[in-house]
């Protein structure tokens, strides 16, 4: 089981175009960019809790974060303390909805277009009774 809350630094990192990179030094591959420190932070936050999450759903080990006093700095580097709360994080991801294509005969599609059917209502309810799922 993993925990819901997570806190890791992240380096800010000053471009001289005026944007702002984040990486994770615990992290890698986990990095974040926006036009001002807000926007990165909240970037940073959004790429921390989806880089979580992949490595929960892979099983993988989440590292322990840094001491921030053993971390190598550049002059320009600015660290921050990023938290992410994984319990709100893992609900969005499993009650986010999903495009599916899929292929019917021409007549049915006719048919439940001037029936006014919702495909996907009548998908989801159909999935569900052949689950079993009541709801």
């Amino acid at each position: 089981m993993y925990p819901d809350l997570y806190a890791f630094i992240g380096i800010l990192e000053y471009d001289k175009s005026g944007s702002v990179g984040v990486r994770f030094p615990d992290l890698p591959g986990c990095i974040a960019v926006g036009e001002s420190t807000e926007e990165a932070l909240e970037d940073a936050k959004a790429a921390l809790a989806l880089h979580l999450y992949g490595m929960e759903q892979d099983g993988e080990a989440i590292p322990s974060p840094s001491d921030i006093r053993q971390l190598k700095l550049e002059k320009s580097d600015v660290p921050a303390m990023i938290e992410v709360n994984m319990k709100i994080y893992r609900e969005r991801q499993r009650t986010r909805s999903v495009k599916k294509t899929l292929t019917i005969p021409y007549w049915l599609d006719l048919m439940a277009e001037n029936a006014g059917l919702n495909f996907s209502q009548e998908l989801q309810n159909a999935l569900k009774a052949k689950l079993h799922i009541s709801e």
